[in-house]
């Protein structure tokens, strides 16, 4: 039973998978998004290779708690994959997760150019590994 994790951005999706004891998040893909059905289908795919359960987007807040054009955006899109590829998703407070994966590459001495390839995969593994410390 695992759970996919997504960092849902304008020109990608960062996304990340749990173990099956849903312990730990670890990042498998930055997909390129073309247009939502080339989106859903390669989800599909990911969700069929690893036998996913569950989907947890990110939801990025303002910091007052409010939710802005972005995250209704991210609410619209986790509706469209939970009613297309009929599975659950869960929506989880995502505010500061892409800064703090950039920190944490940063502080890895990692290069700009490849921090600006695998930031939304981290971001994802941020996310869910949030959401798998919550349900624990």
């Amino acid at each position: 039973m695992r759970i996919m994790g997504l960092d849902l951005g304008d020109k990608t999706i960062g996304v990340a998978i749990s173990d099956e004891m849903g312990w730990t998040a670890q990042g498998i893909e930055t997909i390129k998004r073309e247009n939502l059905k080339s989106d859903l289908n390669r989800l599909a795919q990911l969700i069929a290779e690893y036998g996913v359960t569950e989907v947890v987007v990110g939801l990025p807040k303002n910091m007052n708690g409010t939710i802005g054009p972005r995250g209704e955006l991210c609410q619209a899109f986790a509706k469209t994959v939970e009613n297309s590829l009929n599975i659950p998703v869960r929506m989880w407070d995502e505010r500061l997760t892409t800064m703090a994966a950039e920190k944490m590459l940063v502080a890895a001495d990692v290069s700009r150019k490849k921090r600006k390839q695998v930031i939304d995969k981290m971001a994802a593994v941020m996310i869910l590994q949030g959401y798998l410390d919550f349900k624990k």
